[in-house]
């Protein structure tokens, strides 16, 4: 059931200045779609194996591959063993999936994550954003689901609402092949009776946030007393204050022999209490040699208060940004930045918790579909969304800690890419700036007065004009 067309208000959701005309965020598109998803909806042209791929045909011929990214990867992704995803025994429809998605070789936390989740073991794993961990758990949680059986079988837990939708078109595009794998997500702030009858046909996998799941859980909707898999993506910010007693309550209502992964880029001392008492002998997988990704490039710039905007507005006209986060610490200063930067003459959406959850719908989705070249928002968007086409994000306020700041800047620089993460620093933000630097052993440098474009700017080595089309509606003329 397709959520309703709602007018919506500029001063809401966003706003986008257009040859000169003000434009509210997401006119052109509709909201998410229908969030319970079966994979055999989807058309291919590609017959199952059991239909017409018969041994000794060549079946990667047949797929729909999305074409080939040439832009340069860092050792984040690279840096790998050499294993191919045929190496894992995957069933071939999953692996017509995986390719087709445009993943020609798993990352060093596939490698390492993808076998020993096949082998029903407890994980517990660090690995930077941007790096994979999504295929990671998606590709065993799917490898091991049973069409045959008609109840939920695995759940991804995720912190936010933007996660789980993410998580979910992931979920749903690899399994297409697959012939049936009912993929649901369910979150706070939509219709509590859609997910209750969505539950009352078949589900084999829920994407989730906490709170809505437990409810579902407590009026006996989602049965979970089979469920072999549970995933929690982001772990840290699960097993905060915001969410500890829940995922505790959650566990309750699972099978005792059912697998728990975690995955998440920062670990605090909460993590191990929770693997202490839930996970049994976890395997432990720590990538982390250092925490900021090695494509991210970072700069400061000292300015007052009063200045900051205006060198806002000199970073947009010397840049070259395919798209942009900007970050600010409270709501309020997320709504009057939009403002002015739309003042300014560049297109700009914003985006904060405190928005209608059909509105946040519709600015990620729109952001993420290249609508708009600017978001501004608050901490809701550092958990875990990839958007290949941010090369530039900027800390318009600079985060209080070093986690937050490592978060914000992980939305550039995706899966080995290059990215730029530029602060703006007051001098009530200097011992912040110092300390933030000490903790990550990381390099934030004063900035330039011109920045190289091969810092952050990906090349594409194009083979047609009508690739060049393609890339200039990904990314927007330069």
């Amino acid at each position: 059931m397709a959520t309703a067309r709602t007018q919506i208000p500029a001063s809401v959701i966003g706003i986008t200045k257009q040859n000169g005309q003000t434009r509210p965020a997401g006119l052109r598109s509709g909201l998410q779609p229908e969030m319970v998803f079966s994979a055999s909806q989807k058309e291919s042209s590609i017959p199952h194996t059991s239909g017409g791929i018969r041994f000794g045909d060549d079946w990667k011929k047949a797929l729909h591959l999305p074409q080939k990214d040439t832009r340069v990867r860092t050792s984040d992704v690279t840096a790998t063993k050499g294993n191919e995803f045929e190496d894992y025994c995957l069933k071939r429809e999953l692996l017509m999936g995986i390719f087709e998605m445009g993943w020609e070789k798993p990352s060093p936390i596939q490698e390492e994550s993808i076998p020993i989740a096949l082998s029903g073991r407890d994980i517990l794993a660090r690995a930077k954003n941007g790096t994979g961990k999504s295929g990671a758990y998606l590709i065993p949680l799917l490898e091991r689901i049973d069409l045959k059986k008609d109840h939920i079988q695995a759940i991804v837990m995720v912190p936010t609402r933007e996660l789980a939708l993410q998580v979910s078109q992931i979920c749903i595009n690899m399994s297409r092949h697959m012939g049936g794998v009912k993929v649901m997500a369910t979150t706070g702030g939509t219709n509590l009776k859609d997910d209750i009858m969505r539950l009352d046909e078949t589900v084999h996998v829920v994407i989730a946030t906490p709170g809505r799941l437990l409810d579902l859980m407590k009026k006996g909707v989602a049965k979970a007393d089979k469920v072999h898999m549970m995933v929690m993506d982001e772990a840290d910010k699960l097993l905060s204050q915001d969410f500890v007693v829940i995922i505790e309550e959650i566990i309750g209502f699972l099978d005792k022999n059912r697998q728990i992964l975690l995955y998440s880029a920062t670990f605090p001392i909460t993590v191990q209490k929770f693997m202490s008492k839930h996970l049994k002998k976890p395997y432990e997988i720590n990538l982390m040699d250092e925490l900021t990704l090695k494509g991210i490039t970072q700069y400061y710039a000292y300015v007052t208060e009063r200045q900051k905007v205006h060198c806002l507005n000199t970073l947009f006209s010397r840049l070259q940004i395919n798209q942009s986060i900007i970050f600010c610490n409270s709501t309020q200063r997320v709504e009057l930045l939009a403002k002015k930067i739309t003042q300014l003459g560049y297109s700009c959406f914003y985006i904060h918790a405190k928005m209608m959850q059909e509105y946040r719908n519709r600015v990620f989705h729109d952001f993420r579909n290249g609508l708009c070249r600017n978001l501004v928002c608050t901490d809701l968007f550092t958990r875990g969304i990839d958007i290949q086409a941010v090369n530039v994000v900027i800390n318009f306020d600079f985060p209080k800690n070093a986690e937050t700041y490592l978060h914000r800047i992980g939305r550039s620089g995706r899966f080995g890419h290059l990215g730029l993460a530029i602060n703006l620093i007051t001098s009530d933000d200097r011992f912040n700036l110092k300390a933030i630097e000490d903790q990550l052993v990381t390099d934030i440098k004063p900035i330039p007065g011109s920045i190289d474009k091969s810092l952050y700017v990906a090349e594409f080595h194009s083979i047609n004009h009508e690739e060049e089309d393609e890339k200039e509606a990904l990314f927007g003329a330069p």
